[in-house]
C-alpha cells in the first residue's frame, strides 16, 4: 500500500483516504443501492445523500462526485433515470458538490449512487467509528427506524404510504430524513471535538 494512503471503516463502507505532499488529504467513497421510494426524483436525492455520508461522518468536505448507476431500460423508461439524476444533482446542489460525470450500465433492477470524492480541512485527522471509548456520550443526529419504514413500505400496498393511509406521516418523516445531509453533524462534530463518528444507514 502507498504510504500516503490509509482506509477508514464506516458502517461496513471503506472510505480510502490519501494525505496530498501540502497536508490537506482525499477521501473517497462509493455506495449504491435499489429504490427505496417510489418517486423517482426523491430516490435519486435520497441515494446521492446516503454516498455522500461517509465524508461527512469522517469529517470531511464533498468535492465532486460521479454519478453510478443500473437501468433496466427494456422496463422502464429513461426519462425515469433522467428524474433520478435529477435528484442526485439537487442533492449535490444543496450540499456544494459538482456531479462530474458518471457510468450508466443496463441491469436487471434500477440502482444509483454517487462515487464521491471529499477533502480534509489542513491538520484535521479523519474520523472513524473505532476511536469510540468508555463512557463517551453517544449523539444521534437522525431519528432511528429509517430502516423499520423503509421495509414496511416494500412490503405493504402503496395506499400504505399515501396521503390517509395508516404509514404515511411515519413514511414522510423517514423520507425527509433520508434527505437531509449530514453537513452540519458533520460541523458541529469537529466544533465539538468528537473522536469518533460514523454514519447510521440500513434501508431494510
Amino acid at each position: 500500500m502507498h504510504p500516503d494512503l490509509w482506509v477508514g471503516i464506516q458502517t461496513g463502507d471503506d472510505a480510502a483516504v490519501w494525505r496530498r505532499p501540502d497536508g490537506r488529504a482525499l477521501v473517497a467513497t462509493v455506495d449504491f443501492f435499489a429504490p427505496v421510494v417510489d418517486d423517482a426524483f426523491s430516490f435519486g436525492a435520497i441515494a446521492a445523500t446516503n454516498s455522500v455520508s461517509d465524508v461527512y461522518a469522517m469529517g470531511a468536505t464533498p468535492l465532486f462526485a460521479l454519478n453510478v448507476a443500473a437501468w433496466p431500460k427494456d422496463r422502464l423508461p429513461l426519462e425515469l433515470l433522467r428524474e433520478v439524476f435529477a435528484g442526485g444533482a439537487a442533492a449535490a446542489a444543496e450540499g456544494g458538490w459538482i456531479v462530474a460525470g458518471g457510468h450508466t450500465v443496463d441491469g436487471p433492477e434500477p440502482m444509483y449512487g454517487q462515487v464521491v470524492i471529499g477533502e480534509l480541512a489542513p491538520g484535521d485527522e479523519p474520523l472513524t467509528n473505532s476511536h469510540a471509548r468508555v463512557g463517551d456520550v453517544l449523539v444521534l443526529t437522525k431519528p432511528l427506524g429509517v430502516g423499520v419504514i423503509a421495509t414496511a413500505h416494500k412490503r405493504l400496498s402503496a395506499s400504505e404510504v399515501a396521503p390517509g393511509g395508516r404509514l404515511h406521516e411515519a413514511f414522510s418523516h423517514a423520507v425527509t430524513s433520508m434527505r437531509t445531509l449530514n453537513a452540519a453533524a458533520a460541523i458541529a462534530a469537529r466544533r465539538a471535538e468528537a473522536h469518533s463518528m460514523t454514519d447510521v444507514t440500513g434501508f431494510g
